[in-house]
């Protein structure tokens, strides 16, 4: 009986995941077209030794799959043309809370599966998307209106700012149109009178 297949097994799983490593770590949803060929053909490929398929040609071919791959995409870095071919460029889907019916049309995108991949993003409106785009992976991106975008910290602290500055700028102008209500403030402030040396209102004589 052959046992030759326990060695083939192995070498498989572990020059697979070596070419595999070189190709990438992106998951499967960020993948690009191209690369999702390349993992079909890889899969497909590294099966083929157990089969009886000479396994050291196996292993060439796939490292010339992810030879090309690699060139591909480094030439995409260096020419925009070849990441439109190789890759895509995003589609608008959604402007100013409009569908853009000749791009649902064009890559097949119906307004229900678009309502789905929005109620996945927590987004219960379309008007309140400000744009909406069918990136090269398949996936969704989208940018809510302002009004419809909800609060982050930083526009919590700066609104507070305002709120201090505002609160500041009213009791500058009560003091400018009252100044007896700064003196009336400052009477028996017992800081004010250290500052002063001198009591505001004089203690009893027993006390002093």
């Amino acid at each position: 009986m052959e046992f030759d297949w326990i060695w083939k097994a192995i070498l498989i799983i572990i020059i697979g995941t070596l070419l595999l490593r070189v190709a990438g770590r992106k998951s499967i949803s960020q993948m690009s077209l191209a690369q999702t060929v390349l993992m079909i053909g890889i899969g497909s490929l590294l099966i083929q030794p157990i089969s009886g398929e000479n396994i050291w040609v196996t292993f060439g071919v796939g490292a010339i799959l992810i030879l090309t791959l690699i060139v591909m995409e480094y030439s995409q870095i260096k020419w925009d043309i070849a990441e439109k071919i190789i890759t895509g460029k995003s589609v608008t889907l959604i402007e100013n809370g409009q569908l853009i019916e000749k791009n649902l049309k064009k890559y097949r995108i119906s307004v229900d599966l678009l309502e789905m991949l929005l109620r996945q993003q927590n987004v219960s409106n379309i008007s309140d998307v400000e744009w909406a785009t069918l990136e090269p992976n398949g996936q969704l991106g989208y940018m809510l209106k302002s009004e419809a975008q909800p609060m982050t910290k930083g526009d919590l602290q700066q609104l507070v700012h305002q709120l201090q500055q505002l609160q500041m700028k009213i009791n500058t102008l009560q003091d400018n149109i009252n100044p007896s209500n700064q003196n009336a403030k400052n009477q028996g402030n017992i800081f004010q009178e250290v500052a002063n040396k001198q009591h505001q209102t004089p203690p009893p004589k027993h006390l002093e």
